[in-house]
């Protein structure tokens, strides 16, 4: 296969190997070590280790001589590059130099800027992309409970939902009087907290029972106390219908201004529920089964070759199998989305995925907002200096998969390809996200460092070995030995944490430390 080029190529260049990449032969060893090139189009290359200035290191068989201290994480050129040149990574354009660049200089947000602008068109030009091709009786398989509607979930967890923020204080203490209570239950009992539920116009209310219907309606929850005050907008007279057909045994509702002691009645409803979650079996079933959400967050210049292509290679693993992998961040597309586009599986997915960034951009723009402003002060300080840069290492995690779907938030995950879903890229709002899609588990990288856990496990991979070891109470998984080991080895390895995670026979950081919360996105008046 040749390497692709910035104008034409559809191909996931960190994912895909090219006879141009750069080889790490004996003499070589030492630039290997140093800076990593990521493809040979690329006129940048980022630094391993931190460098001095007056350095002299080889990359690809160049000896550079370094004009400036290169930080970890950070970029130098690798020729001159004039000014208004396009800056290249990945083997696409990450910006624009805006003054002259030469040779062994640093390369940041003080000489190149974002090269894109405004709306854009798009054209369909279908490329080829991953489906499922696995025999079913090759899938592996791993333990879980198979829900009454078809379902699966990876936990059977009780949770306590509250429909207004008013009762936050009080769901809290109910959730510790069950664990009281019942410490035998083997799955957690826990109660996600949040500020809404009341005095929200427009799309907001809709949009917190949107989120509160995905968690109550959730898999890994076997069973679920809905808590209502009574007075406020989102009251179970409207809250119920919103729900739908759910499990009225396995879902249960109190509403406080109703009953004299709400805890005497939380108590005795739990009781019950606990009882019916003691008869719940796991059992064996396919790895198709799963429903996985890939989330990036604190990244740095590592998350772009090593722990996103390592979920991207996770994603076509189990789209391969026939399950679901399932991305959202919607503006962490943006300057990536067509090597996305043109993976879509026909032209109507196409179509609903330009609405789908046009729409996100709409949203920057009914805000005054500048649509390419993104990376954060941490996405900075770890080397990432525009948005397309952010963006092209961010879809990484979606391997070369088929974007199969096209989600508004709430909708469920489909399996057989790619989901994309609407949302932003805000931690805890995103991974909320997945969650109420039906991810019964969120693979989530970082570079920065981010304790930070869902409803649900959230596995946390680390895109350098620094973060690795020093933060083992965050990080459940090493994706740096990318650089040195073989990704396929290491991307088996990971499936199978994943099924142990699935089976019950492992638990996340963010479970053993109970980082666990929600976020609901919000784009409306408070009254």
């Amino acid at each position: 296969m040749s390497t692709p080029t910035p104008e034409t190529s559809n191909t996931n260049p960190a994912t895909t190997p090219t006879p141009e990449t750069p080889n790490t032969n004996p003499a070589t060893a030492a630039a290997a070590a140093s800076f990593k090139l990521i493809t040979a189009l690329d006129n940048v290359a980022v630094a391993i280790t931190e460098q001095e200035a007056g350095d002299v290191v080889d990359i690809n068989g160049s000896q550079i001589t370094l004009k400036n201290q290169i930080p970890f994480g950070h970029k130098v050129a690798l020729r001159d590059i004039a000014q208004g040149e396009q800056v290249i990574k990945y083997g696409y354009p990450i910006g624009v130099a805006t003054q002259p660049i030469t040779t062994g200089e640093h390369v940041h947000s003080h000489n190149m800027k974002t090269g894109l602008k405004g709306l854009q068109t798009y054209q369909y030009e279908p490329a080829e992309s991953v489906t499922p091709t696995a025999d079913p009786a090759q899938v592996p398989t791993f333990e879980g409970y198979l829900r009454k509607n078809g379902r699966v979930g990876v936990r059977n967890e009780l949770w306590i939902i509250p429909t207004v923020g008013c009762i936050n204080r009080m769901t809290k203490v109910i959730e510790a009087e069950a664990q009281k209570a019942h410490p035998e239950l083997v799955d957690q009992i826990h109660a996600f907290t949040h500020p809404y539920g009341c005095s929200q116009l427009g799309d907001d209310l809709e949009m917190t029972q949107t989120f509160l219907k995905g968690l109550i309606t959730h898999p890994n929850a076997g069973a679920v106390l809905v808590l209502s005050l009574g007075c406020e907008n989102n009251h179970l007279g409207i809250f119920r219908d919103i729900l739908g057909d759910i499990d009225e045994e396995r879902v249960r509702f109190i509403t406080a201004q109703k009953v004299d002691d709400e805890y005497e009645a939380a108590a005795s409803v739990i009781d019950e529920l606990v009882e019916l979650l003691k008869t719940d079996k796991r059992q064996t079933l396919p790895a198709s089964k799963l429903i996985l959400g890939m989330k990036c967050g604190g990244s740095d210049s590592f998350s772009g070759f090593t722990a996103n292509p390592l979920l991207g290679l996770i994603s076509d693993k189990i789209i391969t199998m026939g399950g679901a992998s399932m991305l959202t961040e919607v503006p962490e597309m943006f300057g990536a989305e067509t090597i996305l586009m043109n993976r879509a599986k026909d032209e109507t997915t196409f179509t609903s995925l330009v609405d789908l960034i046009n729409n996100f951009k709409g949203y920057f723009i009914s805000h005054g907002q500048e649509i390419y402003e993104n990376p954060s002060p941490g996405n900075k300080e770890g080397g990432i200096t525009t948005l397309e840069e952010k963006s092209l290492g961010c879809i990484q995690k979606g391997g070369r998969g088929q974007v199969h779907n096209i989600l508004e938030i709430g909708d469920l995950a489909k399996a057989g390809g790619l989901n994309l879903l609407y949302g932003p890229g805000n931690d805890l709002v995103s991974t909320t996200n997945l969650i109420a899609s039906g991810a019964q588990i969120v693979c989530f990288t970082t570079g920065r460092g981010n304790p930070f856990g869902g409803a649900v496990p959230t596995l946390k991979l680390a895109s350098n070995h620094a973060l690795a070891e020093r933060k083992k109470n965050w990080i459940d998984f090493d994706a740096s030995r990318l650089l040195d080991e073989d990704p396929d080895q290491v991307a088996d390895e990971l499936f199978s944490q994943i099924l142990d995670v699935a089976s019950g026979r492992k638990t996340t950081k963010n479970e053993d430390y109970n980082y666990r919360e929600i976020a609901i996105f919000k784009d409306g008046v408070t009254l």
